[in-house]
């Protein structure tokens, strides 16, 4: 495809947190995978590939063409949703038992973190928009590929990595914390609730955790798994407070319109309700799966709404960017 074609210079407007849509329609899948509702799943999966591809795409043709504009980009925490968005669509693949996709994907993401993390960590000074979260989202979303490409191979050393970016990522979500604007819970544009969807994300690391040693393989000893079930359901709880925050804050200052940000208000939502989910199964606490599918279903709704202003959106750029 030229430069130049109308497609190209749409995309070309959109920051690296454009990734965050695919992270939002990733996420869904899996719910919806996780809830029964399989064909739907496979739909809004085939939407996530189809979007990856895209960003991937304009992710190359960047590096080799706008290399002064890459590297200022990989400094931001929008280019984290590349590493996020590898890794949930990894474990939906993983779930569907392509093993042999979701470990090329955890080897991408991989290969992405660790250098696009520490030029984030250097470029993050107070204060910070939602966005900062990426840091421990990106991290924890490896440890949620790792545990569960780790159960479906029964791979041991895996199980233990992926440990150990659970407990990486928490530190990171403190140090992210420690740099967001709370006044952006009030005027944000959508990724304010990052600062939530990240101890969702933690939580469904935790869960897969406790999954892989219930597995039936020897990983964590009484003292380990007592652990994990509290600080599991101690981020859960953190993770619905913020919710809760967040949504009587959308309310009580309405911040109407389509902004790309919106669809990292997306990914948080249908997290949670991933979250409550994978917990409601890994630590046997059925209760919570009426909520989570409740969530589920407000996450879709708010999907579809945002989905339809990116078209709004993307038909007017393509207007004002075609030739005359």
């Amino acid at each position: 495809m030229p430069a130049t074609s109308p497609f190209r210079a749409w995309l070309a407007q959109h920051p690296p947190a454009a990734g965050a849509a695919v992270m939002a329609t990733g996420i869904l899948s899996v719910g919806l995978q996780m809830t029964g509702h399989e064909p739907l799943s496979l739909a809004v999966l085939a939407l996530a590939c189809v979007a990856w591809l895209a960003l991937a795409a304009d992710f190359v043709v960047r590096l080799l063409r706008e290399r002064p504009r890459w590297v200022e980009e990989a400094g931001t925490p929008g280019a984290l949703t590349g590493v996020a968005a590898t890794s949930v669509l990894g474990t939906r693949f993983s779930a569907l038992g392509w093993q042999l996709v979701a470990e090329v994907a955890l080897a991408l993401a991989v290969v992405l973190w660790p250098w696009l993390l520490v030029l984030v960590v250097r470029n993050s000074p107070r204060p910070m928009p939602g966005s900062v979260f990426l840091c421990c989202v990106a991290t924890e979303g490896l440890a949620v590929l790792g545990a569960s490409v780790a159960k479906a191979e029964a791979a041991a050393w895996l199980a233990h990595t992926a440990l150990v970016f659970f407990w990486l990522g928490l530190v990171l979500y403190l140090f992210a914390l420690s740099r967001f604007d709370l006044r952006q819970v009030l005027e944000g544009q959508g990724d304010q609730w990052v600062a939530g969807g990240a101890l969702a994300i933690c939580a469904v690391a935790g869960a897969k955790l406790v999954a892989v040693g219930n597995a039936g393989q020897y990983l964590w000893n009484e003292d380990d798994r007592g652990v994990l079930h509290t600080v599991t359901l101690a981020l859960l709880a953190f993770d619905l407070a913020w919710y809760a925050v967040l949504l009587v804050a959308e309310l009580a200052r309405p911040r109407l319109g389509y902004d790309v940000r919106r669809w990292s208000t997306i990914f948080p939502m249908g997290m949670t309700a991933a979250a409550m989910l994978s917990v409601a199964s890994a630590l046997h606490a059925p209760e919570l799966k009426v909520p989570g599918e409740a969530l589920l279903w407000l996450a879709v709704a708010a999907w579809v709404a945002v989905a339809a202003g990116a078209v709004v959106d993307a038909r007017a750029e393509l207007r004002s960017t075609a030739p005359r």
